[in-house]
This record gives C-alpha cells, structure tokens and sequence, in this order.
C-alpha cells in the first residue's frame, strides 16, 4: 500500500502535480473500500475500532511533523491555504500508511504495536531523506518500513493471514477479490503511477528465483510460484512496491529496482528469513537512498572541480596578459621599446616609453588560447 508520492521538503509550490493527486486519491478509496468491505464481508480479524485508531494517529503526526518542518525550513505548512480540500489532499499519503499498516499486521489484541508501526511509518518520510534533483526526499517506503520495523522488534507478530481477504467467500468468488484488485491496481499504475516496467521486473524475477531455488535447494517450485495468485501478493505488486515517492522513474532504474527486490527475496528466502518479502523492499529501499547521496556527493565533487578548473583558466589567461604602465603622456605607451625622451614623449615623460606596445585583439586571443 503506497504512502507515499510526493517530496516533503519542497520550499515552494504545489504540493504535488495533477497526475499524483489523482493517483493518490485513487490509492486512498481504493483501501478504503477495502476495509469496509474487509470487516463486513471479507473476515478482517482486526477489531473494527483499530483503523480508526490508525488514522487519528497517522493524521496527528503528519500534521505535528509538517508544522515543525515548515518552521525549521522558514515557509508555511503544506495544509494551509488550500481550505477543506487542501487538507485532505494534504492528509491522503497519511491516510493509506494508516490503513495499510493495519491492515496488514496481525498483533493480536495489542494495539500499540499497531500505533508504534503507524508512527514510524509516517516518521520516517522526515528521518531517511536523500537529494534527488536538488530537493529532499523521503527513499524508504512508509508503510512498508512501519511494517517491517513491527515484523523485526515484535517476533510474535505476523502479517495478515492468507485467508484474512478470503475467509467468508467460496466457489469462484474467492478469485474475485484477487481479479478486481489486479485489474484496478493494473489501470492506476499503468496511467497514473506509471511503474508497468518495475512490475514486469518484480513479477518476472520474483518467477525465476523461485524456480531458481527450487532447481538448487529442491524446494516446490510450483508451491512457490502458487504465492503469486493470492490476494497479499496482488495487493503487494499494485499497491505497496510500485510507491512513486520511493522508486525510480526511469525505465532501467524501475527494472533495476522490481529486479533488485525479487532478488533480495529469493536470498532471503534461501536463508530461511520469514516475511521476506518486506525485508526485501526495505533493503532495496536503503541501497537506493546509499546510491542517491553518493550521486549527490560525486556531483558536488565534480561541480567544485570544474569551478576550481575555470577560476585557473582566468588566472592564468591574466597573468599572459601584459600590465600597461600608466603615465601622462597619452601616446607615449604605443612606443615598442625604450626611445629617448626627446623623440617620442615631448612632455618630458621619460619612463613612459618603457611601456611595451599596445598588444591587439589577434595577439590577445592567440595568448589566451596558448594559456588554456
């Protein structure tokens, strides 16, 4: 479930194109139709007062958390000005980390495990940031991270259960929630998010490490490849790792990314680590931020080089470039070497015709150009 598709440290401006804005008010009535349907329908085991929970906390935070950046960062928050609206539009990436977080997280009856895993989620978009493009942004996906972080301090606690979308359906209408799920979320990244080739990448290689370590370990390959058609990992290929503020825009760098995350799994997998499949995303998540600070780093680098570079070229084009000597005697300096006083500065001027020539456009250039 993505949290997030937006910078949050933007001095100035929208907070976010058309096309995002959409996206993640789609993204939001998406999982929020399926929680009503979940507790009404589909079995949720979670109590029903728990979203509610989630999103008081989330909403809580991400106002706190915007209202301290704006004043460290000297603008106005990112809620104001824009009426009723503005805040929901504001509040929309809060909203899915909420629902996501609870939604798929079991902790039995604890429900500040829930809130922890909500708080960090939201927390993290201001702790682990990298320069893209000049502006910070958040690299780690929120919901994902949140529920990782409850995953590795809470060993009792799991992910929802498979049966948890399905439990109350039967016949054919167990592949309907899969179906409608794929087909929706296809559309939305396919338009909005445009992140097709990081699901071709994930979906791809999450087939051929499977069959991988089943070629090599001798595990099922056909039980491990069944995973694809459940309902957490469709909602996990169309709504969780397709995050447009924590995954690559390029073509390469989606395949890279889907790619990098079906990998990881599979090494995980290998290693007997459970629930490998947030780890996974997080891990990548975290090599991807590595990368964009050492990119900014070498590009600051090489930036102070090259102005370094072109403060000598103008030193040394200064230093070939001949010191005039000043004097009164106003064509006294176009003599090309020592004259008498006499003959050239009838002033009476007598250093001045000391003065090296005049040196032309022609002379200058081809100096300069010997210089660099």
């Amino acid at each position: 479930m993505s949290a997030t598709l937006t910078a949050v440290a933007a001095p100035a401006g929208p907070r976010h194109n058309p096309k995002v804005i959409t996206a993640l008010r789609r993204f939001a009535i998406s999982i929020s139709v399926l929680n009503i349907v979940g507790y009404t329908v589909l079995g949720f085991e979670q109590p029903w007062t728990w979203p509610f929970i989630a999103l008081a906390t989330s909403y809580t935070l991400e106002i706190i958390l915007e209202v301290i950046g704006a004043r460290s960062e000297d603008r106005e928050p990112r809620f104001r000005g824009g009426g009723i609206k503005g805040l929901m539009e504001f509040l929309l990436p809060a909203h899915i980390t909420a629902l996501a977080v609870n939604m798929l997280t079991y902790v039995n009856d604890r429900v500040w495990v829930m809130v922890f895993g909500v708080i960090v989620a939201v927390g993290t978009k201001w702790v682990l940031r990298a320069p893209v493009k000049g502006r910070m942004r958040h690299f780690m996906n929120p919901s994902n991270f949140g529920i990782a972080v409850i995953l590795t301090f809470f060993p009792w606690a799991s992910i929802a259960p498979p049966y948890h979308f399905t439990e109350y359906l039967s016949g054919g209408f167990d592949w309907l929630v899969p179906a409608v799920i794929l087909v929706l979320g296809t559309m939305l990244n396919a338009k909005l998010t445009e992140r097709m080739w990081l699901i071709l990448a994930w979906v791809g290689g999450y087939a051929l490490q499977a069959i991988v370590r089943g070629l090599i370990f001798d595990t099922s390959i056909p039980a491990a490849l069944a995973m694809m058609t459940g309902v957490a990992f469709v909602l996990f290929t169309n709504y969780m790792i397709t995050d447009p503020g924590t995954t690559p825009s390029s073509k390469w760098g989606q395949i890279a990314f889907g790619g990098g995350v079906a990998t990881m799994y599979g090494v995980l997998t290998a290693l007997h680590v459970v629930y490998g499949i947030f780890f996974a995303t997080a891990l990548v998540c975290a090599i991807r931020g590595a990368f964009l600070w050492s990119a900014d780093v070498v590009a600051k680098r090489r930036a102070a080089e090259a102005a370094g570079k072109a403060a000598g070229k103008t030193e040394a084009v200064t230093a070939v470039l001949p010191v005039q000597k000043a004097c009164d005697c106003t064509d006294a300096c176009a003599c090309p070497a020592p004259a008498a006083a006499s003959a050239a500065c009838p002033n009476g001027c007598a250093d001045a015709c000391a003065c090296p020539a005049p040196v032309s456009e022609k002379t200058a250039q081809e100096r300069i150009s010997v210089a660099a």
